[in-house]
């Protein structure tokens, strides 16, 4: 009986405890123990009393003339008010986008504040792709500035390409096709099309152009056929891609023609042999005397000088000139 009487109230107790649960069991061993009081109020304080940043995308993608969300969200903080500044990171400048409660510079009609501390922009641009820092100063935390920066990328579709396609080549002969495109990002790469057919990087991995030797280079946009063939004449195009979306140029032909080697040396035979008569012409011309020239006839002679003391008389009888003596005294 004294045995089931003393168990009685322990069992109470213990009991008690049970069914006021984990919380009063752990406020009773904080009770007794109160250096764990201590540390626990200080890890609080430590978490509460600095203020923290986070974001949901750090490297935002968008394509242009598209809107986009910069995220910075305040994760833990103390002040009601914190100042907030966004700031800009291109070509190692650092300029302004939100300070002293507005947006500034080139986003000033773009952007807006999101929130507290967020950034959306709209209709943005190629310039916009840069480092977006994101800085909050909370004064009345125990750590009073935190940062996050953000990478935009914003991507560009091509434009229409500048192709360059010979008109017309020799069988046999090298030939070389361009493609060129300057706008878009990131940097497109390049596919070519021979009546609307797409053409591989290599003609000798490819049974369908066996007939051909060429080599596709889908970075520069270069088309080079060693030696071309007949089969190769046809029209040819060219398409620059990128993540954003593609263009191409217009259609071009390209003759391959045979080279007609009896023709060449026909052509300049006649071309020798016209040189040769004109040659001899001139020669047989010159030998007859129709390069000489006849103006000295008549009077185009000049008069002889008059030498001192001499005077010329003319007489119908001597048809010329005959001369007289005449002395000075």
């Amino acid at each position: 009986m004294v045995t089931g009487a003393g168990a009685g109230p322990r069992a109470g107790r213990v009991r008690g405890e049970r069914a006021r649960g984990p919380s009063a069991a752990l406020d009773m061993a904080l009770r007794r123990r109160p250096s764990l009081v201590l540390l626990l109020l200080l890890v609080r304080g430590c978490l509460i009393g600095a203020v923290n940043l986070k974001s949901s995308n750090r490297t935002p993608v968008v394509q242009e003339f598209e809107s986009v969300e910069l995220s910075c969200i305040i994760t833990d903080s103390q002040t009601n008010d914190p100042r907030i500044e966004w700031k800009k990171i291109q070509d190692e400048q650092t300029t302004y986008v939100f300070f002293d409660n507005k947006i500034q510079g080139d986003l000033t009609d773009r952007a807006e504040l999101l929130g507290k501390t967020s950034l959306k922009i709209w209709n943005v641009t190629r310039t916009d792709s840069a480092l977006y820092r994101c800085e909050v100063v909370a004064r009345n935390d125990r750590k009073e500035i935190d940062e996050i920066v953000i990478e935009l990328t914003v991507q560009v579709k091509p434009v229409a390409p500048v192709c360059r396609v010979p008109r017309a080549v020799p069988v046999g002969k090298a030939a070389t096709l361009s493609c060129q495109e300057g706008e878009g990002f990131p940097r497109p790469y390049y596919s070519w099309y021979r009546n609307d057919v797409p053409l591989p990087t290599d003609s000798r991995a490819n049974l369908r152009f066996r007939n051909s030797s060429f080599v596709l280079n889908p970075e520069t946009g270069t088309l080079v056929f060693s030696a071309v063939h007949k089969e190769d004449s046809g029209q040819y195009y060219c398409i620059a891609s990128n993540d954003a979306g593609s263009a191409r140029c217009e259609e071009q032909d390209m003759e391959v023609y045979d080279l007609n080697i009896g023709g060449i040396i026909g052509g300049v035979l006649v071309v020798l042999t016209v040189l040769a008569l004109i040659t001899g012409g001139i020669c047989c011309a010159y030998r007859r005397g129709y390069f000489i020239s006849h103006s000295r006839n008549g009077e185009s002679y000049k008069n002889p000088g008059k030498p001192d003391g001499v005077n010329y008389i003319r007489t119908d009888e001597e048809g010329d000139f005959r001369h007289k003596s005449s002395f000075v005294i």
